[in-house]
């Protein structure tokens, strides 16, 4: 069997003999004359008769597979048609585009390994595998666009899913997003909302206050309450590139899975379906505003309303495209400055954060999945303010008990206990050495110490309202959390184990308030702490009012 390894951790291809037991034929030299050659004979026979029976089992095999092969196609094929019938003609010009792209990084790998060659130094190896290599497929996603620098984006935060190489470069996979005009943004609100835009908004911003890959935001003021909100619009056009986009991506996934049977052990084409489903709600922002309306009611349910908020959503101007939610005027958690002349005690505001941050791990429909600095805020008014909920997590019971055990593990350094609840939380089909696996957490733990904080504030003046907006980023934080998370991945991947996707969106929060931990509150053990409530210690949930 040929070895696979699609993704790390899943499928761990090994080299299977084709005869199990070894069969010995052994020729007695003590015979002579026609004894000995009838010996031979009858063990050539003998062998001719096994070699039979397993070339036999050989053919029954490939017989079987063919079978299944041929019983699959039609729905294969079926599959396939729908899918493309659902994609429309858009799918033909994505891959007209696709094909350009290919060709323009495949000419930059030929142009650099013409130069590696003329070089007296070994060609790299990024070079030897070609457009294979993380390198050039990270190039070629950032050539193809929107879809892909999620996808990119996705890849970067999931390596419980994908091999370490690939997670790595893809932290380097930025959203460089062009500014859509402001009369093609006007354009989708007319159509949105049906209505002439001076009824609905006062004002808007023509200059947006973000563009990303997906959605561009402005600054508006609503009419009669004069109210201030932001408006996220929705690319013209990216919602026909994403489905276009990942409906190929699901094509090719459900023929190499049928190609090669074995990689369906690998869920190759469940994992392209996660992949599609998060992303196609990210851009449903009928979502988002449930996802935001949810923990509003679970900040209401728990009495957290003067401690935090989320902004809210005016329904009446919102739709799958456009969303308008009240602006929320505030500081990132990294902006200690800021928040300094705004509490008297950071360290307060910070704990007021996770409290409502772990609260929300079981006493809301799902959590926010995405707290890092420009969406985590101290509000002007001295609450916190969570922003963009458009990528969320929901955690089962199963992984949060275990998870629990993990928390409480990390801050009293008893890695037996962590090693156990990682078990717990891992699929695995092999006996785990907890011991040796304890030891090699300890060597990874201890490393959280030499992470290193580098903080940049940014201050801008808008003109129009004489209004500073301050914004601020851990530059160097994001590569090192990552780095961190994929050696305990690694070294848990290597003990058989496997973790649900949802194990990697909560390490990667607490691995963000770790950070606000070292800058707000340096002398404080985020998990030891008396003042933070785990939301597993409360034993209660609202979810089933929701």
């Amino acid at each position: 069997m040929a070895s696979v390894s699609v993704f790390r951790g899943f499928v761990h291809g090994r080299r299977v003999p084709l005869f199990p037991h070894q069969y010995q034929f052994p020729v007695t030299s003590i015979l002579i004359g026609s004894k000995k050659l009838e010996h031979q004979s009858n063990s050539l026979r003998l062998y001719a008769r096994y070699s039979d029976s397993q070339s036999a089992r050989t053919q029954d095999l490939f017989t079987s597979r063919l079978q299944d092969s041929m019983e699959n196609l039609p729905k294969l094929v079926e599959d396939i048609v729908q899918t493309s019938i659902n994609t429309g003609p858009r799918g033909a010009v994505r891959l007209a585009e696709g094909i350009q792209a290919v060709i323009g990084v495949g000419s930059e790998w030929l142009t650099e390994l013409s130069q590696s060659r003329n070089s007296p130094t070994e060609i790299p190896s990024q070079l030897q595998l070609g457009l294979l290599s993380p390198l050039y497929i990270r190039k070629l996603f950032e050539r193809l666009g929107a879809t892909y620098i999620k996808l990119g984006q996705f890849i970067a935060s999931a390596p419980t899913l994908f091999p370490p190489e690939y997670v790595q470069e893809f932290q380097n996979c930025f959203d460089r997003a062009p500014v859509v005009p402001f009369d093609e943004i006007k354009s989708i609100l007319r159509e949105e909302l049906a209505s002439p835009i001076d009824s609905i908004y006062d004002y808007i911003d023509p200059t947006p206050l973000a563009s990303a890959s997906i959605a561009q935001v402005h600054a508006a003021r609503l009419k009669g309450s004069q109210a201030d909100v932001v408006i996220k619009v929705l690319k013209p056009g990216i919602e026909d590139v994403l489905v276009a986009d990942l409906n190929f991506i699901y094509v090719v996934a459900r023929i190499v899975e049928f190609l090669n049977p074995d990689l369906s052990r690998a869920s190759l084409v469940a994992i392209v379906n996660d992949i599609r489903a998060s992303m196609l709600e990210e851009v449903d922002f009928k979502k988002e505003a449930a996802n935001i309306e949810s923990f509003r009611r679970y900040l209401e349910s728990m009495g957290l309303t003067r401690q935090a908020t989320a902004p809210k959503v005016y329904p009446e101007c919102s739709t799958k495209r456009v969303l308008t939610m009240e602006r929320l005027y505030g500081v990132p958690l990294t902006d200690l400055d800021s928040i300094s002349s705004l509490v008297s005690s950071p360290e307060t505001s910070l704990i007021t954060a996770l409290n409502v941050w772990f609260g929300s791990l079981l006493g809301c429909e799902s959590f926010h999945a995405d707290v890092h600095a420009g969406n985590l805020w101290l509000l002007r008014d001295g609450r916190i303010g969570f922003l963009d909920f458009g990528i969320v997590g929901r955690i089962s019971p199963k992984t949060w008990g275990a998870m629990e055990v993990f928390l409480g593990s990390i801050a009293t350094e008893e890695y037996e206990s962590m090693a156990s609840a990682l078990i717990d939380m891992g699929a695995t089909n092999t006996n785990v050495d907890s011991s040796a696996f304890a030891r090699d957490l300890e060597k990874i733990f201890s490393s959280i110490q030499d992470l290193d904080t580098e903080i940049v504030v940014a201050t801008a003046t808008r003109t129009s309202t004489n209004a500073t907006a301050v914004s601020a980023n851990l530059v160097v934080d994001e590569r090192q959390m990552n780095a961190l998370f994929l050696d305990v991945v690694r070294v848990s991947e290597s003990y058989g184990l496997r973790f649900p996707r949802e194990f990697a969106l909560l390490m990667k929060q607490l691995l963000y308030f770790d950070r606000y931990t070292r800058l707000l509150a340096p002398n404080m053990n985020m998990l030891q702490d008396q003042r933070v409530s785990i939301a597993s210690n409360r034993r209660t949930t609202n979810r089933n009012i929701y």
